[in-house]
């Protein structure tokens, strides 16, 4: 990958750097807050992975959903050979019956919601009405005994398989989010936070530059040197100078007067020549 692809394509001012270093000190911070929630959350659902603390008990989801299903299996075993003793002892199938005598439901849920780490997670609780008796006379010439006790046998079968989809629903849905979470902590650990910095360099290295040349700008300005034109003006009129020069000694030179200049100014300093009478 190049060097420009690397880097947000900004224009290198202090207004654009004060801005990438906030998004880098942002990206920072959400970086780390992102790390601790996927800690907390692994640590909820996978707690062997982290060492904790010795004062906090770890809620180990995944070994409440293995000792779950192992209960959830024992139980419906024992529901199953409850079924096949009412069976039994009644002589036939009483399906039909407990269909036809049942009017409302003896067996409700409600639904709740736990916030780890600011995930939502569904929890269900289940709620029996003992006072309903629906289909009662059921069993009452031979069985009710075994009746009765597959009633409550089934019960606790339900109230198993209940708590059996709070964990496994919580645990998918946390495991939806940990990945999520640890894709959003890749890319701002590998992708932003990296870009960000080196458009910071980037951005640094181009003020630098146009801060040396505004320096060499104003030196030049303080100290300027003679351009080519000024010297070519200068070495005209030198020429000219001296052109004019010889041509009036040549004329001097052709008339036959030459005078000594600096003669008659020896000559006024010294004081030898007589002055005019000045009268008062």
């Amino acid at each position: 990958m190049s060097g420009a692809a690397e880097r947000e394509a900004v224009f290198p001012t202090r207004q654009s750097l004060g801005l990438m270093k906030a998004k880098l000190k942002g990206a920072e911070i959400g970086h780390n807050l992102l790390k601790r929630k996927n800690a907390s959350e692994v640590r909820y659902a996978v707690p062997d992975l982290l060492l904790l603390p010795a004062n906090i008990p770890p809620p180990d989801i995944t070994k409440r959903i293995y000792d779950a299903k192992l209960k959830l299996g024992r139980v419906m075993s024992v529901a199953s050979f409850s079924l096949a003793e009412v069976t039994y002892a009644v002589g036939g199938d009483i399906g039909y019956q407990v269909q036809e005598s049942a009017k409302s439901a003896r067996f409700r849920l409600t639904t709740k919601q736990d916030n780890i780490s600011g995930v939502l997670l569904p929890r269900y609780e289940a709620h029996v009405s003992e006072g309903n008796k629906d289909f009662g006379l059921t069993g009452l010439g031979k069985g009710g005994q075994q009746v009765q006790k597959c009633r409550e046998t089934y019960t606790r079968a339900v109230e198993a398989l209940v708590e059996l989809a709070t964990l496994q629903t919580a645990f998918v849905m946390l495991d939806e989010v940990i990945k999520m979470v640890n894709r959003r902590v890749n890319a701002i650990e590998h992708v932003v936070i990296p870009r960000t910095e080196t458009t910071i360099k980037y951005i640094n290295s181009e003020l630098d530059e146009l801060d040396r040349e505004e320096f060499f700008r104003l030196k030049k300005a303080r100290f300027p040197r003679p351009t080519l034109a000024v010297a070519k003006k200068k070495e005209r009129d030198n020429a000219a100078l001296d052109a004019e020069i010889k041509a009036k000694r040549a004329a001097e030179a052709a008339s036959g007067e030459v005078v000594d200049v600096a003669d008659d100014v020896a000559d006024d300093i010294m004081g030898t020549g007589e002055d005019e009478d000045v009268i008062f």
